[in-house]
């Protein structure tokens, strides 16, 4: 069962917002470990000994549709200095209406184009693996051939000897040094010979017979002009396979580009899963909507305490900051009508608009944000960002190494271009972190810190009177506004 944002808030705040909190905390230990969905969630109380503050309207026409609504409270809240964020934002057409049918078509489309596009990543990634693997094998040969001019000149020579009678005079089968070395009589030396000389000078010192420096002295030539050659085209190669890279990749970073708006689009219009919610009946034309906005204002307590409402020393003190929260909830049944001939529907029916207050500081905001992310709310975000594992970090580190070279040195930076084309779905283009920190920061847990008397017993009540006041006003005034009864 997925938990919902009050659940989510009362394992927040435990203490505050759960009517069982105390239990949990007992049965759990930390607010870590209690499951949210066992949350018996509550919001602020009128004081000690009053009743949960919880202002609902209920309003059923079906002439009037869900956007007026919306909007109108939008507005409301935006005009009263809140900052408002949607946290759940979902809806369900019964299998039987033509509006189910419409967005599936539309839904089936969003998947099509993103897998087709998903399906050019995976040949793109996969030319990319087959280029480092090649650059990884230029670059372990051209270090040989750097080798000559320093001082391990000797055994790169050798190695080079052994990697020419192995790929190049292996091809003329029974006259290669190899083969006659192992196979006819009188050049078993011929090996040797060829590994100790260096030019056509160092095989008329050696003390062979003329038929055996006859062939070393056209093998030495050839491997010098092929030691020549090979190194020139070698380096060319590695650089062409690098420029070759470097494009793959752009192309890879603007194909995650495009795929992310379908995918985005496609897990937009998936619909809830509303399991035996009775106002969805198969055969029937319905739709049920979900919609849940935080409303939070921030508590500035240097003037609070200039207009008297907190004690004058806190316009010296440093707290955390307070936020002044209305978590409003509408749900909303109603019947599609499609609006004559085009694709668009219009939706009359019931809303249910609920107000909940809640004081909550920086630190339980931004926890609630990390609760939101790691329950089954975020688990569409997650699929999408199951491309960024450690592995394909390591792709990019590898791809940073090839094309950020520099020529002529052997030490090379990863700090030119940190635009990881494996985490474009998700729009992280051109970070400056590195990937590891990121890793760590993204890993570490968000603690809550205790709370100063002060912010205790003076900022957070504030905090919730003010919360309290807001939630009330947004509910009396929309219901004055629509000329609605008296009662909350």
């Amino acid at each position: 069962m997925v938990a919902s944002i009050s659940q989510l808030i009362g394992k927040v705040n435990p203490k505050l917002y759960a009517k069982n909190g105390k239990n949990l905390l007992k049965e759990y230990g930390s607010i870590e470990a209690i499951p949210a969905e066992k949350v018996d969630p509550q919001a602020l109380f009128l004081g000690k000994d009053g009743a949960e503050v919880h202002h609902k309207l209920i309003y059923d026409s079906s002439s009037e549709t869900l956007e007026p609504v919306y909007f109108f409270i939008i507005d409301l809240m935006n005009d009263f200095g809140l900052e408002l964020e949607k946290l759940i934002d979902n809806f369900t057409s019964s299998p039987g209406s033509g509006h189910f049918a419409e967005l599936g078509q539309r839904a089936t489309i969003m998947q099509q184009q993103g897998t087709k596009i998903l399906g050019d990543i995976n040949t793109v990634l996969r030319s990319v693996l087959n280029i480092i693997y090649d650059l990884k094998d230029f670059k372990l040969r051209l270090s040989q051939y750097d080798e000559l001019k320093a001082s391990k000149k000797e055994a790169a020579l050798l190695s080079l000897k052994q990697i020419w009678m192995d790929k190049v005079d292996i091809q003329k089968g029974n006259s290669s040094i190899k083969a006659m070395t192992m196979g006819q009589m009188g050049f078993q030396t011929l090996i040797d010979a060829f590994l100790f000389a260096k030019d056509i000078q160092d095989v008329d010192k050696i003390d062979l017979n003329d038929r055996v420096k006859r062939i070393l002295r056209a093998r030495v030539l050839e491997f010098n002009h092929w030691l020549e050659q090979s190194e020139k085209e070698l380096r060319k190669r590695y650089e062409i396979e690098k420029a070759y890279l470097k494009s793959q990749v752009n192309s890879l970073k603007l194909y995650s580009r495009w795929a992310k708006p379908y995918l985005k689009i496609a897990s937009d219009l998936e619909m809830a899963e509303r399991g035996r919610d009775p106002a969805l009946v198969k055969a029937f034309n319905t739709i049920v909507l979900e919609l849940i906005l935080l409303g939070k204002k921030k508590i500035d307590t240097k003037d609070e305490a200039i207009s008297g409402n907190l004690p004058p020393d806190f316009e010296r003190l440093k707290t955390k900051d307070y936020y002044a929260c209305v978590l409003v909830s509408f749900r909303f049944r109603g019947i599609p009508q499609r609006i004559g001939q085009q694709s668009h529907y219009t939706f009359g029916g019931r809303s249910e608009i609920s107000f909940r207050p809640y004081a909550l500081n920086e630190d339980e905001l931004k926890k609630l944000n990390e609760e939101l992310e790691s329950s089954d709310l975020g688990d569409v975000f997650r699929l999408i960002q199951g491309a960024t594992d450690e592995s394909l970090e390591q792709i990019q580190d590898e791809i940073n190494f090839f094309l950020e070279e520099k020529e002529g040195d052997e030490k090379y930076k990863a700090s030119k271009d940190t635009s990881n084309p494996f985490m474009a779905l998700f729009g992280k283009y051109n970070s400056k972190q590195p990937a590891k920190e990121k890793k760590i920061e993204q890993n570490k847990k968000i603690t809550l810190k205790s709370e100063t008397y002060a912010e205790k017993e003076y900022v957070r009540p504030l905090a919730a009177e003010m919360a309290k006041d807001l939630a009330f006003k947004f509910f009396d005034i929309y219901k004055k506004a629509h000329g609605m009864p008296s009662f909350t």
